[in-house]
């Protein structure tokens, strides 16, 4: 199954995330700022990233754009999770590389059926 990195500043999130994704198969990877964020997906290799848009360091819009311009991580997709609901905040997401901006609280299996599209 994929190896994912999940950033995220929330334990309960990023525990949620780990044990809807592990129940699949999938290998999880977690950190719980922007810049463990950044640092990981440039020393590891992942076939998805999900982030939080909201943390300490450096915020899920500034890890995309670093992502998505660095030439070895540039390909992995990635999922924004995030409580911002606003139109605004779904435009600058997708407008910073994101391939998806999923809101929370979600559902598992919305979660599931949208990290199915890209592993």
């Amino acid at each position: 199954m994929a190896k994912i990195l999940v950033a995220d500043d929330s334990l309960a999130e990023l525990q949620i995330i780990q044990q809807t994704l592990q129940s699949t198969g999938h290998s999880i990877v977690t950190v719980m700022d922007g810049e463990a964020a950044e640092a990981k997906a440039k020393s590891e290799k992942f076939d998805l990233i999900i982030l939080d848009v909201i943390m300490p360091k450096k915020n899920g819009f500034q890890v995309c754009r670093e992502i998505k311009t660095y030439e070895q991580t540039k390909n992995i997709p990635i999922i924004m999770v995030t409580s911002k609901d606003q139109e605004s905040d779904k435009f600058w997401g997708m407008k910073q590389g994101a391939d998806e901006y999923l809101t929370k609280p979600f559902k598992p299996e919305d979660l599931l059926k949208t990290v199915k599209k890209y592993v």
